[in-house]
């Protein structure tokens, strides 16, 4: 049975996890971003900062080497890890793993990503499932043969209608009850909670638990605010069990987020307006407490 929930301010509060004082780096969250391709630099940089900005301690950022410098270029805040291939191969997927500092909580991939082959995704998905690490799929990694390394897995997809249609072969609906009901039915099918992004986000995990969150401007539909999102949602479930809850909440404030940007200049905002206001959206909520040793 579906259970239709509220994301209000209140709920927000009730499920931010606090930053203990005495706190190393690493204790709140260790994120990779794998994506990137020659075409599309700026996603996985996207998704990176948004991760840091979210209060992530550690973020990796793997891209094909042929723009390794580009990304490491823009802010001294990102650790780029070069990938040998121009697009993901079971080959730079092995390496990648191997190369790794340090075994991230969190995995969000495909923003921007050229995939060599659906079997370099699935080996690549395999190994981090393996190492415990938790997975958010966006953009090109939406792909039907997927579905079967991530099942049952607490895995996150961030899919927008036209992406959602490929994965599961299936139209997403038009009225809102439609489309509530479609996205519920596919997560508690393949036992995965899924963010549909459109006019009215609707989040939905395999237990049953739905929210609807309603887009906050039209501004929105510049590109890189859903890159924004992947690294915002991976951010939050890198220090959260709940997949539901670091999604609901990743919704949330990246539309808030949103809404200050456009309170400032209108319907001219790009993603990186999103970014710089993530402290602004979140700082509200943030939770100290004490650790006992």
């Amino acid at each position: 049975m579906t259970e239709l929930l509220s994301i209000t301010q209140d709920y927000v509060k009730n499920h931010v996890i606090p930053r203990y004082q005495n706190s190393k780096k690493g204790d709140n969250g260790i994120v990779l971003v794998i994506g990137g391709s020659s075409l599309y630099h700026g996603a996985p940089l996207l998704a990176s900062l948004s991760a840091l900005r979210a209060g992530a301690d550690l973020v990796y950022t793997a891209v094909p080497r042929i723009i390794v410098n580009a990304i490491r270029s823009y802010s001294p805040n990102i650790i780029a890890l070069p990938m040998t291939d121009n697009s993901l191969t079971i080959g730079s997927a092995n390496r990648l793993i191997k190369s790794l500092p340090k075994i991230p909580h969190t995995a969000t991939i495909g923003m921007g990503m050229t995939i060599s082959k659906v079997e370099a995704l699935n080996s690549l998905v395999k190994k981090l499932k393996e190492n415990g690490t938790k997975l958010v799929l966006d953009a090109s990694a939406l792909v039907p043969r997927v579905i079967s390394e991530i099942a049952e897995t607490d895995t996150i997809i961030t899919p927008h209608a036209g992406e959602f249609k490929r994965i599961f072969n299936e139209n997403v609906g038009v009225g809102e009850k439609e489309i509530i009901s479609t996205v519920s039915r596919m997560a508690i099918k393949h036992k995965i909670t899924i963010i549909l992004k459109g006019w009215v986000n609707v989040i939905a995990d395999e237990s049953g638990k739905v929210a609807t969150i309603r887009r906050s401007t039209p501004a929105m539909t510049v590109g890189g605010t859903g890159d924004v999102l992947a690294g915002l949602v991976a951010a939050l479930y890198s220090r959260m069990n709940s997949s539901f809850d670091a999604s609901a909440l990743a919704v949330y404030f990246n539309g808030v987020a949103a809404t200050i940007a456009a309170e400032q200049i209108g319907f001219h905002i790009v993603a990186t307006d999103l970014i710089e206001n993530l402290p602004k959206a979140i700082k509200p909520f943030d939770k100290l407490a004490r650790k006992n040793i």
